[in-house]
């Protein structure tokens, strides 16, 4: 029996060009960081390598689950798991043909230590090679998921890895994966030039039908947003995927761009150091780690008005966020989709019973180039906790350094956003709520832990009952918002724009895929 677990999402399509041959051009404020498909599970690299790269599965426009590299998928008989049925005939950039060896090597790959990717294997038992085109993924738990959570999951040449000493992910050095590929998919890496421009061209030998006009597309990213939409305006560049809200009405009116508007499915949020047992920042006069404390956890999330981050920083185009997923997903609890409502009185009364009435100082790390307007999201947060007497001590910093800093501890709150990969509850919760292990909570940096969250995880990765399932997301839900693990503040408004001549489509998930794009000159 063919089972396809798929979560239905609407994309943006816009049609307004003719098919024949071109140049493409485009920017983002970030550049992906790495080509490698296994070393940094950031939606950057993610999005990007999805044009060079190729999973198992795939997720079409509307983000429902549909073949890729397999053509089908069934439950195992007689065990928990999947067996997949892998397409023939495909080829390798480099002219390889891919087999289920490939497979098992990415798997192999996907789970060493080096790997950034290692969760999305925890419930993998063994992957076993039945022939060249068949492969089972044995599970240790039923997980009717499954397939949705390896959508992402990009399959490299096993002979290409060994010949160019990348057999293991470069996450913490450089091999020929970082600068390199060796995909299937409909574009192939022409040239690499780390935060200047990066070239594809066309792969003629894609096993799928080419829906695209695209014959060599160019990614110049472009930190500065008065320089980005320059260059849009003057035809430099063809499309933005990073626009600023505050150019959206301009550029709509100029009759020129068309401006692509809705939400990404992601939420911006506020974490916290909960195991560390010192402050990172602060003035060195305050022992121990307010932030351990709920109540100071709770008086942060009453003392940020997001409706005001919205209508400022935002441009009313965000969306309050009460969970680490946002509305309408698969899993979500409407049980507790109200958020804490602003209330700076009941903040300073939260941080004087804690002990705290005149306030502390401490550190917050945000980023500078990875979320809409992150920089300035993150002043205004300053200024709201100095209303209640929390003096925040703000470092702003390239996403590039972001990550290793969260890993070291070095910061007492921080920014963060989440896009759940399989559009389902369970993913948050499996990295970010988790209490953290090797391959489980690998992105709660502040440590959180709750023994009946992670209790109640394998249960719901494994539970087949629609019913009981969201009763158990609903409790964790619950526990998570009890314990302020989190402060979500709101959903990201996804703008995109292109101009005159470019169909494309836009998908929830804020992925470009360069496969459904047109070029009319």
């Amino acid at each position: 029996m063919l089972r396809f677990i798929a979560t239905a999402m609407l994309a943006t399509t816009v049609m307004v060009g003719a098919v024949h041959a071109e140049t493409f051009r485009w920017s983002a404020t970030t550049d992906p960081q790495t080509m490698d498909p296994h070393a940094a599970n950031l939606a950057p690299v993610t999005s990007f390598l999805n044009n060079i790269y190729e999973g198992l599965v795939r997720r079409g426009e509307n983000m429902a689950i549909e073949p890729s590299l397999a053509t089908s998928w069934e439950p195992l008989e007689g065990e928990d798991g999947w067996r997949f049925y892998l397409r023939e005939g495909v080829k390798f950039h480099d002219g390889a043909d891919f087999t289920a060896d490939d497979v098992l090597f990415s798997y192999q790959r996907g789970i060493s230590e080096q790997s950034d990717v290692r969760s999305w294997f925890a419930p993998v038992a063994e992957v076993r090679v039945i022939d060249d085109y068949t492969i089972d993924i044995v599970l240790s738990a039923p997980n009717p998921i499954f397939p949705d959570s390896i959508a992402n999951w990009m399959i490299m040449d096993r002979g290409w890895a060994e010949a160019n000493g990348s057999t293991a992910p470069a996450r913490d050095e450089q091999t020929a994966a970082t600068l390199e590929t060796n995909g299937t998919g409909p574009f192939i890496l022409s040239s690499r030039e780390p935060g200047v421009q990066t070239r594809l061209v066309d792969n003629p030998d894609w096993w799928d039908t080419a829906e695209h006009n695209v014959t060599e597309a160019i990614l110049n990213p472009i930190t500065s947003s008065a320089t980005a939409i320059a260059a849009l305006v003057s035809g430099e560049i063809d499309m933005l995927a990073s626009v600023p809200v505050r150019d959206v009405e301009r550029l709509r009116e100029s009759g020129q761009i068309t401006v692509f508007e809705g939400l990404e499915a992601r939420v911006i949020m506020m974490g916290f150091g909960h195991n560390q047992n010192e402050l990172y920042g602060g003035d060195g006069t305050l022992e121990g780690n307010p932030f351990q404390d709920i109540a100071v956890r709770e008086a942060v999330a009453h003392a940020i008005d997001v409706d005001a981050i919205d209508q400022v920083l935002m441009n009313g185009l965000a969306e309050p966020a009460s969970q680490l997923q946002p509305a309408g997903l698969s899993g979500y609890s409407q049980s507790h989709a109200e958020r804490p409502a602003y209330d700076p009185e009941l903040a300073m009364q939260l941080l004087e019973d804690a002990g705290y009435a005149d306030g502390f100082s401490f550190n917050l790390k945000c980023t500078n180039d990875r979320y809409l307007n992150d920089a300035e999201v993150c002043q205004a947060i300053v200024s709201m906790l100095a209303q209640i007497g929390l003096e925040a001590q703000l470092e702003t910093i390239p996403v590039a350094n972001y990550w290793p800093e969260l890993r070291e501890g070095n910061y007492d709150m921080f920014l963060l956003g989440w896009s759940p990969g399989t559009f389902d509850a369970e993913h948050p919760i499996r990295f970010l709520a988790h209490t953290p292990t090797d391959t489980l909570g690998t992105w709660n940096f502040g440590g959180y832990s709750n023994a009946r969250v992670d209790e109640l995880l394998p249960q719901i990765q494994s539970e087949l009952d629609p019913a009981i399932r969201q009763s158990m997301l609903d409790e964790v839900a619950g526990i998570l918002q009890d314990e302020v693990a989190y402060v979500p503040l709101y959903e990201e408004p996804l703008v995109w724009a292109a101009r005159e001549g470019i169909d494309l489509v836009q998908r929830p998930d804020n992925f470009f895929m360069l496969r459904w794009v047109t070029v009319d000159q």
